[in-house]
């Protein structure tokens, strides 16, 4: 696997960007020549979902709140640090706007933070607000919200919030655009023999002692963090990348990586933990058309809904059966249980006027479907 044949493979893609790629240390301004070549770059792969996960937010406000600091961001009172994003994500998001909108690309800004990963309504919530945007053709430029987090509960880094993202975006490829182009034996700034590993089919311990401290200055992560990253996305089946992404054309350029691979593909891995890891709480019955659709990677629509058992809410786990009542997989149904009862047999056009609110067209998304084998 090459860093240009894991792009060409994959259909979404999130791209983790450091605060020392989209921000100058020196003058505290968003590197927007840069921004616009990666914009140029994300416009050649029209047929790709692009997510960006992007730090930045703390490192722009604090130039224009007048706070400075010497020292990397972890010494700044948090409360300072806090305000700063609060007037950073503001100039953040308008950079990627209008940077991105000269290559005809819409973007959309969305803050999150650890609980909204973990808590199962929160996570959906996000989730169908990624897929909403990218259905329209628009990316989403994800951020920790650091205005509301606090230092118990922060990932700390943008390269695990980035991990959490690409598991809940069911992206197949992460790249973690950085100062280095990878994992190297040893750190190269301080050992001239380290030598570049260019693929890590295993991660293992002996690779954590490889990686050295992130340097003093913006950034806040590091190779270590990086591993840690590496090791969330591989146990969900999201390979992970980490290149250079000081130049200009960051993915064009792009001539070596450490691609960290994944054992199975996203869908597999996912839709292994929905069958094994998920305890069904009703079920859903449908007719022959609807089952042949799931057959041939369809999503479940209400349409085909003939019949709803038991109590669930949205994202708890249904069995699905055809009308003999014999089990064709399980899936995260996209209602609760009662709205799943009035809206089944209907036209999914129908489901705003019937409900008043609609979670998508389908009750089960074919990402969210894990059918037997």
């Amino acid at each position: 696997m090459t860093p240009r044949s894991a792009i060409d493979n994959a259909r979404r893609i999130v791209i983790k960007i450091g605060s020392a790629l989209v921000t100058d240390e020196k003058s505290g301004l968003a590197r927007e020549d840069w921004l616009a070549s990666l914009a140029a770059d994300i416009a050649g792969l029209r047929d790709k979902e692009i997510i960006i996960v992007s730090s930045g937010a703390i490192a722009l406000g604090r130039k224009s709140m007048g706070i400075a600091w010497t020292d990397r961001p972890s010494a700044i009172p948090l409360e300072l640090k806090q305000a700063a994003a609060a007037s950073g994500q503001v100039i953040l998001s308008k950079v990627y706007e209008d940077v991105f909108a000269r290559e005809g690309i819409k973007t959309a800004l969305i803050l999150l933070t650890p609980r909204d990963t973990e808590d199962r309504r929160s996570h959906l919530n996000a989730r169908a607000t990624i897929n909403a945007l990218l259905e329209r053709g628009i990316i989403p430029v994800i951020n920790e919200n650091d205005t509301v987090s606090t230092t118990e509960i922060r990932f700390g880094d943008n390269d695990r919030l980035a991990a959490r993202v690409a598991q809940m975006a069911g992206a197949d490829l992460l790249i973690q655009l950085s100062t280095t182009d990878g994992l190297y034996t040893a750190d190269p700034r301080v050992d001239e023999s380290a030598t570049h590993i260019p693929l890590v089919e295993s991660l293992s311990d002996e690779h954590f002692g490889m990686a050295g401290d992130a340097l003093p200055g913006l950034s806040t992560g590091g190779m270590k963090s990086k591993l840690e990253a590496a090791r969330l996305c591989i146990g969900a089946g999201v390979h992970m990348m980490i290149a250079r992404g000081t130049e200009n054309h960051p993915l064009s350029v792009m001539a070596r990586a450490t691609i960290f691979k994944a054992a199975e593909g996203h869908g597999n891995a996912r839709k292994r933990w929905i069958q094994t890891h998920v305890k069904p709480k009703g079920t859903l019955s449908i007719d022959d058309g609807a089952a042949l659709a799931l057959k041939n990677g369809k999503s479940l629509l209400p349409a085909g809904v003939k019949k709803v058992d038991g109590d669930f809410d949205r994202g708890d786990a249904v069995v699905v059966v055809d009308l003999n009542g014999r089990r064709l997989g399980v899936g995260l149904s996209a209602y609760g249980a009662a709205d799943a009862t009035k809206i089944a047999g209907h036209n999914s056009a129908d489901i705003p006027d019937m409900l008043g609110y609609a979670r998508g067209d389908a009750m089960i998304h074919r990402d969210d479907l894990a059918l037997q084998a």
